[in-house]
């Protein structure tokens, strides 16, 4: 898999160094590279206990990136997934200890444990007082003796940070940060598995298929489940969370592993909040890559019970760009719309004919919607399938109040329903022409010269003509094809489709920004679609002939 790295060998440091240049000078770095990788805080004095964590890389912004005022002090990274060796975590140790000591935050992997904890006792043989506390947070697998410490080792990094900052002393810290680790529960899931850099991806999780209760280096969960939404992943991962959660409300971390989309992750929330435990979680940390494990696309939600100087502590502020802060849950405010968006809606009325050919020309684009998607995704974005669909689905939903007798004010319903339900351009120039076959109607013109009217007003507004490689393509002849007859049209209309194809430079629309070999030898979707309602209307000409003319 493509990656942006110059090679496994200096990933890790590039990165670190990456970040050192975007500090503002806040932060530092140990000079012991490639085997020594550690970040400071360039303006630590020692005055206060310090806080160090750290681990293998992969997670960032974990460790480094949560290096700083009200968080931690310093962070020693190890190579990808890999926990970093006793020298450097007692670099990191020996550079920031002062006489308050020092605690280790540490998550419960063997690698962390040995290599910290050996540290740890080097350090106290030079004469430093240093704690270790152990994060295990995960309860994806019970029946595992030692517990894996995820993404609620945060909880302890944020609620110490601000302990120490106010100059708790390192026996108060470490009891506080036991009784956290004691409170925080994590779970994660995911669709698919992380890409490590220099291997070959891992492959192990089916389509339709998600992991419950993986690791963040990747490693399999407790079972893979069938997944079906976001609704249904979040449900399955407050199954293993509930047991575990007190009454008392709850604060809740969201992680992104590193390649699920801010989208998703906005969905996800919504869901926490709409479950079963969801009346309890008054504060939401994110949603934000916080933890992550490289690309994987997946989630975790931690949750720990805080008390009200938790709150404080979550709350209070640092300056750091990873931590995305703590907010409070609270419910949607809706505002009344403004004054001229809600329009005059039409009386509805009865036409059994023109109530089948929308049914099935809308039918028929809700059928294409995969194929119009494909065929988009060759030449833009890959959604012109679901935006018409998306219309067709709204359009269904409106024909009990359409008035389908009066084709004048059907155009224009019609074209009213596109604007509010379409989105995209071509939602815009689709109410366009609706809007502007009414006005033509309503000045006297018969059906097909007022969709004649309606093309040429999208033509000014949209400024494509015949030939620019856009739905006017097949538009264009499809109507100019009416007056001989619905089938005839439909050919002329799937001939003008297929022309653009063959069009190797696009004059307006998405394709006009791709390059020949993006878009010739496909049709433009938008044409496509166009030449798919001409052939459903032309399926039972009679009928069509019959609404047209009524």
């Amino acid at each position: 898999m493509k990656q942006f790295i110059n090679s496994r060998e200096t990933l890790v440091t590039e990165a670190i160094d990456g970040l050192l240049r975007l500090s503002a000078g806040k932060l530092a770095r140990l000079d012991g590279y490639p085997h020594i990788k550690v970040v400071l805080r360039s303006d630590w004095d020692r005055a206060r206990v310090a806080l160090v964590s750290g681990g293998g890389s992969g997670h960032e912004p974990s460790h480094a990136g949560f290096v700083g005022k009200g968080m931690l002090t310093a962070a020693v990274c190890g190579e990808v997934f890999a926990s970093p060796s006793v020298d450097a975590v007692l670099a990191g140790i020996l550079a920031v200890t002062g006489k308050p000591g020092c605690l280790l935050i540490v998550k419960n992997y063997t690698g962390d444990r040995l290599n910290f904890g050996l540290a740890a006792e080097r350090a106290r043989a030079q004469g430093l007082k240093v704690n270790m506390v152990i994060v295990d947070d995960d309860v994806a697998l019970p029946d595992l003796p030692q517990a894996r410490g995820v993404a609620g080792t945060l909880f302890v990094h944020k609620i110490i940070g601000a302990l120490a900052e106010q100059g708790a002393d390192l026996d108060t810290l470490t009891a506080e940060a036991n009784r956290i680790i004691k409170g925080v529960v994590s779970i994660g899931m995911s669709l698919d598995t992380c890409t490590i850099p220099g291997s070959p991806k891992e492959d192990r999780i089916a389509p339709g298929r998600a992991e419950l209760g993986l690791g963040i280096h990747g490693e399999p969960g407790i079972e893979q489940v069938d997944f079906a939404s976001a609704r249904d992943a979040m449900e399955k991962v407050i199954e293993r969370l509930a047991p575990k959660v007190t009454s008392e409300p709850q604060v809740a971390l969201m992680n992104n592993l590193g390649g699920t989309t801010p989208l998703e992750m906005a969905v996800l929330a919504e869901e926490l909040v709409r479950s079963r435990i969801g009346d309890r979680v008054r504060w939401i940390i994110g949603p934000a890559p916080m933890m992550t494990s490289l690309d994987m696309h997946g989630f975790s939600v931690s949750l720990f019970p805080a008390t009200a100087a938790d709150e404080a502590a979550l709350k209070a502020p640092v300056g750091l760009v990873a931590w995305p802060g703590c907010n409070p849950v609270g419910d949607i405010t809706l505002l009344a719309l403004p004054d001229g968006l809600t329009p005059i809606q039409p009386i509805p009325s009865r036409n059994d004919a023109a109530r089948a050919l929308i049914e099935r020309c809308c039918n028929a684009l809700i059928a294409v919607e995969a194929d119009l998607n494909a065929l988009d995704a060759k030449s833009g974005d890959g959604d012109t399938g679901s935006t018409l669909a998306t219309a067709a689905r709204a359009l269904l939903k409106a024909l009990d109040r359409l008035p389908l007798a009066d084709h004048t004010q059907l155009y224009r319903a019609i074209g009213l329903e596109l604007s509010q339900t379409m989105g995209g351009s071509s939602g815009v120039l689709l109410a366009i022409f609706f809007a502007a076959a009414g006005d033509a109607s309503a000045s006297g013109a018969n059906p097909i010269e007022a969709l004649k009217a309606g093309l040429e007003r999208v033509q000014q507004v949209g400024g494509a003509r015949l030939g620019d490689r856009t739905m006017i393509d097949a538009l264009s002849p499809g109507l100019r094809g009416l007056s001989q007859g619905e089938t005839q049209a439909a050919q002329a209309a799937r001939d003008g489709a297929n022309h653009t194809a063959t069009i190797r430079h696009a004059r307006a629309g998405r394709a006009s920004y791709l390059s020949e070999a993006s878009i010739f030898g496909h049709n433009d979707p938008g044409a496509e679609a166009v030449a798919v309602i001409f052939e459903e209307v032309a399926k039972n000409s009679s009928s069509a002939r019959a609404t047209v003319s009524s």
